[in-house]
């Protein structure tokens, strides 16, 4: 499925779910397209079906959590190898995402929680383990996010005057 695949009903569905997804309640994402609840609830079963919703995810504050060390560690992987090494790079313990840059050195980004500074170096040995070259640490201060607004913005020519319920 690609973009092209998507109606206006679905991407108003996949801007919902990244507004807030705990919250988005098929019932209310249903009003605001004058579809049935139901209708909502198929299309994310498909949308999940085809691999476009990949995951639900918390966004969580680690410093609020106890874990003083959020840090982004640079690597480079070897190009045939770097999507294999992000997803072993996943069990490492602390890692909590991986971020595959498209070309070049430093393609592999990596997002870790770490309690102290011995259980950041205990992380970066076992990457380097894998066969990643960590080139960088950096401390990650804040981390904000926001719904792919072109879902939206794509569809408001199709949703006329009516305007879905803002959060």
């Amino acid at each position: 499925m690609t973009l092209k695949g998507l109606d206006e009903l679905d991407r108003y569905i996949l801007h919902e779910l990244q507004e807030d997804a705990k919250e988005s309640s098929s019932k209310e994402i249903a009003e605001a397209m004058d579809v049935s609840p139901s209708t909502v609830r198929k299309r994310i079963d498909r949308l999940e079906d085809k691999g476009v919703i990949t995951g639900y995810h918390a966004d969580v504050d680690y410093g609020k959590a106890g874990y003083q060390l959020h840090m982004q560690i640079v690597c480079t992987a070897p190009i045939p190898d770097r999507e294999e090494l992000g997803r072993q790079a996943l069990d490492v313990s602390g890692v909590v995402s991986v971020r595959e840059i498209a070309t070049g050195e430093e393609n592999l980004l990596v997002g870790v929680v770490a309690r102290d500074n011995d259980d950041l170096t205990r992380i970066a040995g076992e990457l380097s383990a894998l066969g990643l070259a960590v080139s960088d640490e950096q401390l990650v201060r804040g981390e904000r996010f926001t719904p792919y607004r072109g879902f939206v913005e794509a569809g408001e020519d199709a949703l006329g005057s009516r305007s879905p319920n803002p959060r």
